[in-house]
């Protein structure tokens, strides 16, 4: 495929290597310093754009990208008020848009598991629900997307609502990011977690992704490359 990337910051240059092992070719890197690229030939001819951005820019980058009917596989987090907005151009407009709070197989394994065992605890009223999440100190939205996910997958399966769940986050350093959901007792703690120990498992996700996209019309999360 020829891909884009836009956003060439960390993860971007992760996108670019890992593009390059699964034998994809990068047609174009698109920056805050090279914004007028959207308008460039190697961007109306690409075959999809990996977008990793801000929460403040990505909805104008899926629309650049929606004029020149371009796919987009979508990292970001922070926009998700736009998303009803989203899947109606894409519906409407017969494009393709595939977006994840975390490209990572673990965090969505985690995902599952976190909904699996919040049936087993909507069994046991002692305990109480919370979710910890930890990221480097560059990251702009909190609580993370992941944790947000991870809250509302939580309360679908359970009988507590969303006030009585404590959602702390925690920006430091260069962690790659670290959710936990522990449930509290008076006489006891149990905790699950999930560790990223590399921008790469993001990158190769995204990647995955965008094969995945590649000539298929609609709106895709990670669950749909599980169930594939």
């Amino acid at each position: 495929m020829k891909i884009v990337i836009i956003g060439y910051g960390k993860m971007g240059k992760e996108i670019e290597e890992v593009s390059k092992l699964r034998n994809h070719e990068i047609v174009l890197k698109i920056d805050r310093d090279n914004l007028q690229d959207f308008e460039s030939e190697e961007f109306k001819n690409s075959d999809i754009a990996i977008e990793f951005t801000n929460p403040k820019n990505a909805y104008q980058n899926f629309l650049k990208c929606f004029d020149k009917k371009i796919p987009v596989v979508s990292g970001t987090t922070g926009w998700f008020d736009k998303l009803e907005n989203v899947k109606n151009i894409v519906k409407n407009k017969n494009l393709s848009f595939f977006y994840a709070s975390n490209f990572s197989l673990g965090v969505n394994l985690f995902y599952k598991l976190n909904k699996e065992f919040a049936k087993l605890m909507n069994k046991h009223n002692q305990y109480e629900a919370s979710i910890l999440e930890k990221h480097h100190k560059h990251k702009l939205d909190a609580p993370s997307g992941t944790a947000i996910n991870l809250l509302n997958d939580l309360i679908k399966v359970s009988s507590k609502k969303k006030n009585e769940i404590k959602v702390k986050s925690l920006r430091e350093g260069e962690i790659f990011g670290i959710h936990k959901i522990i449930y509290t007792s008076l006489l006891d703690e149990i905790k699950i977690s999930h560790e990223l120990k590399s921008r790469k498992a993001l990158a190769t996700g995204a990647i995955i992704a965008a094969e995945f996209l590649f000539n298929k019309k609609g709106v895709f999360t990670m669950e749909d490359i599980l169930n594939n």
